[in-house]
């Protein structure tokens, strides 16, 4: 498909918006006098951050981008993860990740409890660098780098496991049940939609656990839409008009649904999940987190900040995001960037140029 999308050349990762009143204090008389503390508003942490968010994702993906295709998903997740934190290190935050790629002894980067940033906004952070590693690596659609920013107690901390997931679009948000049988569920969202079950459909991961619930869709006349990884960005897409797509159903990572929440509650899209515990270990481990395995957990459980950045790049080329597009010098990247507070979704269409003598010829 031939993009339309006007690109813009980015020169400078500088902030594009002027301090707001809160923000711009009077230097006090006396230069020895301490400086009064910036008071930061919802306004100066989203629009402080949001593009600066971007350049983070953006980094992620054109690192891992390189590897995209290659075959080796381990060399796609590390060179995103490491861009993902240098950048992540540059911006004016005191960051604490709270969703990342595992324990301290699991990840050498980016891990759980990992302090990153070296400025002002106290913020908690949930990442996956590449979410869709393996499809990354095999070139397959749908791989991404994706992150949330929120202030401190924003984003819950979720346990690295299963979670089963109902996603809908903002019509059938408040109006669904995760406890209701699927062919309920179904209706009222046909309903919510204004149109008939036999025209919805609904993107489930294609795992044989699921083989039941694909059945259950299929049998009230929805159709099915199969997707081998990536159920982050197969969220956004059912908070997205005009994707194709009208709900997400089955279960996945526990941790990728918190970034799921994040990304819902700027779309006005809901989600709906509980998590799953495989084992007694995970139940102890449930218990110390203060998970309860029988409640249904909603956008604004996962995902309750009141400020809320969300960023996602394409690295592989998807129906909401294009993938990186390289080129003599350089690269393109698509780009999906939201703030809960201030109300505004961005896409970004994106040229970098990597190379001192590179030149843009500009192409939509």
């Amino acid at each position: 498909m031939t993009s339309k999308r006007q690109p813009t050349v980015k020169a400078s990762s500088a902030p594009t918006t002027d301090p707001s009143p809160e923000e711009t204090a009077s230097t006090p008389s006396d230069a020895g006098a301490p400086r009064p503390a910036r008071k930061q508003t919802v306004q100066s942490f989203e629009h402080a951050l949001v593009l600066e968010t971007a350049r983070v994702t953006e980094g992620a993906a054109l690192a891992a981008s390189k590897y995209m295709g290659l075959g080796d998903k381990n060399a796609v997740d590390g060179a995103g993860t490491e861009a993902m934190r240098e950048l992540l290190n540059s911006l004016d935050i005191r960051g604490t990740v709270v969703i990342g790629e595992g324990e301290m002894d699991e990840a050498p980067m980016l891990y759980i409890g990992e302090q990153v940033g070296n400025g002002q906004y106290e913020v908690d952070i949930a990442v996956d660098p590449v979410e869709g590693t393996e499809v990354t690596a095999k070139g397959l659609p749908n791989g991404l780098a994706v992150i949330a920013l929120s202030e401190r107690g924003g984003l819950m901390h979720a346990p690295d496991c299963y979670m089963e997931k109902l996603i809908v679009p903002p019509p059938a948000a408040g109006r669904v049940n995760l406890d209701w049988p699927v062919e309920a569920n179904l209706n009222v969202l046909a309903q919510s939609l204004s149109r008939d079950v036999d025209d919805l459909m609904i993107t489930i991961l294609d795992r044989e656990r699921h083989a039941d619930l694909i059945r259950r869709v299929r049998a009230t006349g929805a159709r099915v839409k199969l997707i081998g990884d990536g159920d982050v960005i197969a969220g956004i897409a059912v908070g997205v008009r005009g994707s194709g797509v009208h709900a997400l159903m089955g279960s996945g990572g526990a941790p990728e649904g918190v970034l799921s929440a994040a990304a819902c509650k700027c779309l006005g899209a809901e989600i709906q999940g509980r998590f799953i515990a495989e084992d007694d270990a995970m139940r102890e481990r449930f218990k110390t987190m203060g998970v309860d395995e029988q409640r249904i957990y909603k956008t604004a459980d996962l995902a309750p900040g009141s400020q809320i950045v969300f960023s996602a790049t394409g690295i592989t080329y998807g129906e909401i995001l294009d993938g990186v597009r390289r080129f003599a010098g350089g690269a393109r990247t698509h780009t999906l960037v939201m703030g809960y507070a201030t109300r505004v979704v961005r896409f970004i269409d994106s040229i970098h140029l990597e190379d001192d003598n590179a030149r843009v010829t500009i192409r939509v």
